[in-house]
C-alpha cells in the first residue's frame, strides 16, 4: 500500500498471517512465504489511541499465536529470519541493503508486537518459552514431487535441494537454546554498528523500541528484577559502553524523522517496484513535521524526533535500574568524556562531543526526561559538570529550568523537584554563583509578576526560587523541595551582587511572610481556644504535608533562621555590591522587631541590626543637613557608607555551603519516575490495566 492510504483491512482474513499464527510450522528457509509475509507498509502508532486500535485488531491473531506457537515454533522461525537479515545487512552496501532493511524492520515490528502482547498478558517464563520453542515435528523436504515433474533435470533438482539444506544448516546454528541472547545481540548490532541514515532511521527506532518493550517486563511482573532472565541478560551485555555511546549520540544529534520510510513516497509505491502489499496493517494519517516549538515541546520532540526521544528514555531505564549494584550502563554514562579533551585525560568509558550534547539539552531541558538526564550527568559525571560550569552561555541552560519552575502548575511535582535539584547542584560551584550575576538579561516576557526591563540571571534565579517557595507553601507542601529551595539560595548568598530593587524586596518579603505565619502560630499555641485569624497553610519542612494544626513551631523557626542566615551571608560578604538590599532592610526594619529577643534568632538579628543602625545614623545626619531625601539620594548615601563599612564588625558565622546528596535506595524514587515518563512521553504505549509492578502511580 502507499504510505498515505488508510483502509480498514480485516487482518484475520490474511492468508500469510493466518498461516504464521496457525497450526502449521513455517520453516525459516521458506523464502517465498517470508518475502511475501514481510512485504507490508506501516506508519508506527505514536499515541495511545493508535496503539489501542492496532492492539485490538491484532488481539485475536495474538491469541491464536499463543495457542499454537509452542508446537509450531513459528516465532523462532521469524526470529531466525530476522537474525539472518541483520547478519546480511552488516555486509551489504547502501544500494544493496534497502530491501533488507525494509524486511528487517517489518520482521522486528511483528516481533515487537508479539513480545509486547506476551509481556502484558503472560509471564516472562512463557515469553522465553516462545523464544526457544521448536516445532514438535520438523517438516521434511518433499523431493518426490519435484522428481516426478522434473524428468531429465536431475542436476537442477540436486542443486535446489542442496541450497535448501545449506539454508537449513545455517538456521540450525542459530537454534542452540540461547536465541534470546542472540536476538538481543542483533538489536545491539543494529543500534551501534549500522549507521543512521534516512532509510535506516526507522530500523534504529524499532530496535530501541524493542529494547524498551523487553525491559517493560518489570511493569507487568511482581518478581524482583534480580530474578529476571531478561534483565540479567541485558545487564551482563559486554557492549554497554558502545550501546550507551550510540544512544547518547542519537539524542545529541537529534535527527528529525524522515517523511518517508525505506524509499516509500507519500503517495506511491516502493521505489524498487514492489507491487501493492500482500497484507496491510492499518496506516495512520500524519501531519507534516513542524519545527520544534516551545509551547508544545514534549509532543513535538516525541513526534518529530522519535529516535532521540526513545533513546533518551532507554538511557534512563538502563541507568536507573540496578542503581546500587554493578550496572555497566550507569558506569558507562558517568564515565564518558568530551571528545575534544586531551588524550592525556583519565581513561573514559567512551567519548562524545559535550558541546553538541550540551546544546541539545539546552534546547529540550524543559522536557521532563531531559531534566532527569541532565541531573544524572551533573551529579554523577564530573567531566560533564566541569564542562557545563565553564560555559559562557549558562543562560541557555538556566533560563528554561527557571521557566519550568515558574510554570509549576503545568509540570509534575517530580519535574519541579528535579529542576530545583539541578539548580542546587549548579549553586554548589562558586564560579557559577558569581557568573550568573554578571549575565544581564532584558525583557523576560514570561516573568509576569512584574515588568522588569533588565535583570541579572542571578536576580531572576532568586525571584523564581522565592516564588517556588511560596508556591510550595500553598500547593505542593513538599518538605524536600522547600529545603532545597533555601539551600540553593544559601549557596548563592555569599556571591549576591547588583541585586535588582525588586529582588531585594522579595527576599525581605519572604521573611516578612514567614514572620507573620510565626506570629499567628505562636498565638494559636498560647491561646488554642481563641480566634485563629486568617487561614494558614503548611510549611512542609522536615515533616511532609503539615497543616497549621499539627505543624511544630520549631519547624517554622528553622525556616526563618535559614532566611536570616541568607540575608546575613549577603551582608557579610557582598554588602558593598548590594545597596538595594540595604535600602530594603532600612525600609522594612520593623519586620525584625519581634525576633530581637528570641533566643533562636538573637545572635544573627544582631548582625542585621548593626548594619541597619550604621546606615540609619548616616542617613539621619544627611537628612539633618539636606532635609527629606529621595530614593536615589538614599542609595547614594548607602553606597558611600558601604565604602567605609567593615564587615569585621559583624559576628562571624560559618559560610553557608549545602551539597546535594542522593538518598539511600534511589531506585525507590527513580524507577517509578522513569517508567511514568516512558508511559507518558514515549512512542510505545502500554496497557495500564495489567501493570502490577514498579508503581501503582504509573498512568499510561
Amino acid at each position: 500500500m502507499g504510505m498515505n492510504v488508510s483502509r480498514q483491512v480485516d487482518l484475520t482474513e490474511n492468508e500469510y498471517l493466518q498461516r504464521f499464527v496457525g497450526k502449521t510450522h513455517v520453516p525459516a528457509y521458506d523464502d517465498d512465504f517470508w518475502n511475501n509475509f514481510l512485504q507490508y507498509h506501516i506508519n508506527l502508532p505514536t499515541n495511545s489511541q493508535e496503539q489501542l486500535s492496532l492492539d485490538s485488531r491484532l488481539e485475536s491473531l495474538c491469541q491464536s499465536f499463543i495457542s499454537h506457537n509452542l508446537h509450531t515454533g513459528n516465532f523462532g522461525s521469524l526470529i531466525n529470519v530476522f537474525l539472518l537479515k541483520v547478519s546480511e545487512l552488516l555486509t551489504l552496501s547502501d544500494t544493496e541493503s534497502n530491501v533488507h532493511i525494509w524486511h528487517a524492520f517489518n520482521a522486528l515490528f511483528i516481533i515487537r508486537c508479539l513480545v509486547k502482547y506476551m509481556i502484558e498478558t503472560g509471564s516472562e517464563y512463557q515469553l522465553l518459552q516462545h523464544f526457544e520453542a521448536l516445532p514438535v515435528q520438523t517438516a521434511e523436504i518433499d523431493t518426490t514431487s519435484s522428481e516426478t515433474h522434473s524428468v531429465g533435470t536431475s542436476t537442477a533438482i540436486s542443486i535446489d535441494v542442496r541450497a535448501v539444506e545449506e539454508t537449513k544448516a545455517a538456521v540450525a546454528k542459530l537454534v542452540d537454546g540461547t536465541k534470546f541472547e542472540t536476538f538481543l545481540e542483533a538489536l545491539v548490532n543494529i543500534i551501534v554498528v549500522i549507521p543512521v541514515k534516512e532509510f535506516t532511521y526507522h530500523l534504529h527506532l524499532e530496535a530501541v523500541n524493542c529494547m524498551i518493550i523487553l525491559l517493560s517486563v518489570s511493569l507487568f511482573s511482581q518478581q524482583t528484577m534480580e530474578k529476571s532472565t531478561i534483565y540479567r541478560t541485558i545487564y551482563r551485555c559486554q557492549h554497554a559502553n558502545t550501546l550507551m555511546s550510540a544512544l547518547l549520540h542519537f539524542l545529541s544529534r537529534m535527527s528529525q524523522a524522515p517523511q518517508t520510510m525505506f524509499g516509500f513516497g507519500t503517495g506511491g509505491s516502493f521505489v524498487f517496484g514492489i507491487a501493492e502489499s500482500l497484507w496491510s496493517i492499518l496506516t495512520f494519517a500524519r501531519k507534516q513535521p513542524d519545527i520544534l516549538t516551545a509551547h508544545d515541546l514534549p509532543t513535538a520532540f516525541r513526534e518529530h524526533y522519535p529516535l532521540a526521544n526513545q533513546s533518551l528514555l532507554l538511557i534512563l531505564i538502563l541507568t536507573n535500574h540496578h542503581a546500587t549494584k554493578d550496572n555497566p550502563y550507569r558506569i558507562s554514562l558517568f564515565g564518558c568524556s568530551d571528545s575534544q579533551d586531551s588524550p592525556k585525560e583519565d581513561p573514559a568509558t567512551f567519548k562524545i562531543d559535550f558541546s553538541s550534547l550540551y546544546n541539545t539539552l539546552c534546547r529540550i531541558v524543559t522536557i521532563d526526561q531531559a531534566t532527569l538526564l541532565l541531573y544524572l550527568l551533573l551529579y554523577r559525571n564530573q567531566r560533564f559538570q566541569k564542562y557545563v560550569m565553564a560555559q559562557q552561555n549558562l543562560q541557555q541552560l538556566v533560563i528554561p529550568i527557571l521557566q519550568t519552575l515558574y510554570n509549576a502548575p503545568d509540570s509534575t511535582s517530580h519535574h519541579i523537584y528535579m529542576s530545583l535539584i539541578v539548580l542546587l547542584i549548579l549553586s554548589e560551584d562558586d564560579n557559577f554563583n558569581k557568573s550568573v550575576h554578571q549575565i544581564m538579561l532584558k525583557n523576560i516576557t514570561w516573568y509576569t509578576e512584574r515588568s522588569i526591563s533588565e535583570i541579572s540571571l542571578g536576580g531572576l534565579l532568586i525571584l523564581v526560587v522565592i516564588r517556588t517557595i511560596q508556591y510550595n507553601m500553598l500547593k505542593m507542601r513538599d518538605k524536600y523541595l522547600h529545603t532545597n529551595c533555601l539551600a540553593a539560595l544559601a549557596n548563592m548568598s555569599g556571591q549576591f551582587q547588583s541585586l535588582h530593587p525588586y529582588v531585594a524586596q522579595r527576599l525581605v518579603s519572604l521573611f516578612e511572610t514567614l514572620a507573620k505565619k510565626h506570629a499567628r502560630l505562636d498565638q494559636q499555641l498560647k491561646n488554642p481556644n481563641g480566634p485563629t485569624g486568617e487561614p494558614d497553610v503548611s510549611i512542609p519542612i522536615g515533616g511532609g504535608g503539615l497543616t497549621s494544626e499539627d505543624m511544630d513551631l520549631s519547624v517554622l523557626e528553622e525556616v526563618l533562621r535559614m532566611v536570616l542566615e541568607i540575608l546575613n551571608s549577603c551582608l557579610s560578604h557582598q554588602l558593598v555590591y548590594c545597596p538595594n538590599l540595604v535600602y530594603t532592610l532600612l525600609y522594612k526594619r520593623n519586620v525584625f522587631e519581634a525576633f530581637r529577643s528570641h533566643s533562636a534568632f538573637q545572635d544573627i538579628i544582631q548582625n542585621i541590626d548593626m548594619v541597619v543602625g550604621f546606615f540609619s545614623s548616616r542617613l539621619q545626619r544627611v537628612q539633618e543637613q539636606r532635609g527629606e531625601l529621595g530614593v536615589n539620594e538614599v542609595l547614594e548615601v548607602i553606597s558611600k557608607g558601604a565604602s567605609q563599612w567593615s564587615s569585621d564588625r559583624l559576628r562571624k558565622f560559618p559560610d553557608l555551603k549545602f551539597k546535594y546528596v542522593e538518598e539511600d535506595a534511589p531506585e525507590e524514587f527513580f524507577i517509578p519516575y522513569v517508567w511514568t515518563l516512558v508511559c507518558k512521553a514515549g512512542c510505545v504505549h502500554f496497557s495500564s490495566e495489567t501493570i502490577k509492578g514498579v508503581s501503582a502511580e504509573i498512568v499510561c
